[in-house]
């Protein structure tokens, strides 16, 4: 790191800036490990030239300091631990993060808007900027499928542990009989490629369809088809965009994304072969259901692959509780390449 430094002290740095960019995005991603690291020792450190005098003076309040100092040192160093296991190729990306709809009309709708509150209130509290990418609403209320876009650290690598089916079981509000619905929502992460990373598309694998972007009304509907939707035929994936503002806008935005998706499915399925060779330690089944969040009649979210739980589905909902459960998932499962 010191190294790289000294290099963007040099006067014709920037002459290749593209060079710049990518030194200084190593240099910071480095610092996201040494800085954290040298802060916790040096406030270990402290607290351990300070205890000892504390207990000798019996000093009560310095001592639940000290002590609560060091639970701080070690929350930290358990974060560094857990982004320790991020170590596969993709972990550092950016990441695109869809919700849709499964079975079940208004209220699977209705589910899909509570998640999305829940991933937007997470990635906030995690310091990732969110951008809406695509929106489209319920017939009634709700969101038939939603994307959004994470930009920061380790955005893919953390987000990837969603990546599944989610069931809600609930007394529905929209049931005037108020009886218990079970519904289903599929989330799905890809990771952000970089322009260092080549993916070439035939033109003729394409299907690009325009339509007119959905909105809440008045100067929100677009009267012209500026809505994109991008379907590759080899492999069936579908992208739509309809959040720019224009139609050449979301049909660059929904290449990023189909490039993204391919990408990441080629770095999977070339995973998947040498676990085979090698023998792979645990499924990961991403399609399947990951976790189940019961309302009604006792509170629990519980997550099906570790079997973490918690009874506080209030908090979780908030975004609050989220990191627990990808902590448990990538202490069980590690990076893709462990």
């Amino acid at each position: 790191m010191v190294a790289l430094e000294e290099e963007m002290e040099v006067e014709h740095f920037w002459d290749d800036a593209a060079l710049a960019q990518e030194k200084i995005a190593k240099c910071n991603e480095l610092k996201e490990w040494t800085v954290p690291y040298h802060e916790a020792k040096s406030r270990f450190e402290s607290v351990v030239s300070l205890l000892p005098e504390a207990i000798e003076l019996a000093d009560e309040a310095l001592i639940a300091d000290l002590i609560a100092e060091l639970a701080e040192v070690d929350k930290v160093l358990g974060q560094l631990e857990i982004r320790r296991m991020l170590g596969h190729e993709l972990d550092n990306k950016n990441c695109y993060l869809s919700i849709n709809a499964g079975a079940g009309g208004t209220e699977s709708c209705d589910w899909v808007s509570m998640l999305a509150r829940m991933y937007q209130r997470w990635a906030g509290k995690k310091g990732w900027q969110v951008t809406l990418v695509d929106q489209v609403d319920g017939d009634v209320a709700g969101i038939k499928n939603i994307t959004y876009k994470f930009s920061g650290s380790f955005a893919y690598g953390y987000a990837k542990a969603e990546k599944g089916v989610h069931r809600l079981v609930r007394i529905s509000p929209f049931d005037s009989g108020s009886r218990r619905h079970t519904s289903f929502a599929s989330v799905d992460v890809t990771p952000e490629i970089t322009d260092d990373i080549r993916v070439e598309l035939n033109p003729q694998d394409l299907r690009i369809d325009t339509f007119r972007s959905s909105g809440a009304g008045g100067q929100h509907v677009n009267v012209t088809d500026s809505a994109v939707r991008v379907t590759h035929i080899p492999t069936g994936i579908v992208v739509t965009c309809q959040n720019e503002r224009s139609q050449l806008q979301n049909k660059e935005t929904c290449m990023k994304i189909l490039r993204s998706k391919l990408y990441e499915k080629e770095v999977l399925e070339r995973q998947a072969e040498l676990d085979k060779m090698g023998g792979e330690k645990k499924e990961i089944a991403w399609g399947s259901q990951i976790r189940n969040y019961v309302f009604q009649p006792y509170t629990l979210v519980k997550d099906t692959r570790t079997g973490y739980e918690t009874g506080n589905i209030t908090a979780m909902m908030d975004g609050e509780l989220l990191d627990p459960f990808v902590e448990a998932y990538l202490k069980e499962f590690g990076s893709f390449n462990e």
